[in-house]
């Protein structure tokens, strides 16, 4: 059977659009064929902002994920392997799904709750508790 994967993540993206959120996809940036600004991945991840209004020509096809999208103001190729989505969230409130490993994948090890990032977390704050994805099976 082919994966599910790109259905799952295209009908995903197209509800957390459609509910007026915004949707975020976590990749893991040391896949092999990973193709994203190398400056932002922290931890060998990095969370990309896949709304209409944040990226142009975005395309979800069942092998990869592509688009261009502006990183301090450069505007950078985007190309993703399906394989190397972790998750697909929106950012508002964190409901999504986080991928499991799945036939033909090589990388398994999805993590269960989005990273936060730098501008999210201002210096000083202390930490608040952060939505949670689980895997469902």
């Amino acid at each position: 059977m082919l994966s599910s994967r790109p259905y799952l993540l295209r009908a995903l993206y197209e509800w957390i659009s459609d509910s007026a959120m915004t949707p975020h996809l976590l990749v893991n940036a040391q896949y092999p064929g990973v193709e994203v600004p190398s400056e932002y991945v922290q931890d060998g991840r990095i969370v990309l902002n896949v709304s209409h209004s944040a990226v142009q020509h975005l395309l979800m096809d069942n092998e990869w994920v592509s688009f261009s999208a502006r990183f301090g103001g450069v505007s950078r190729a985007i190309r993703i392997p399906m394989s190397a989505v972790m998750a697909i969230y929106a950012r508002e409130n964190g409901q999504g799904m986080a991928f499991g490993s799945q036939p033909g994948d090589s990388d398994g090890d999805a993590p269960v709750s989005p990273p936060s990032s730098p501008e999210e977390q201002p210096k000083g704050e202390a930490k608040k508790s952060r939505p949670t994805l689980k895997v469902v099976k």
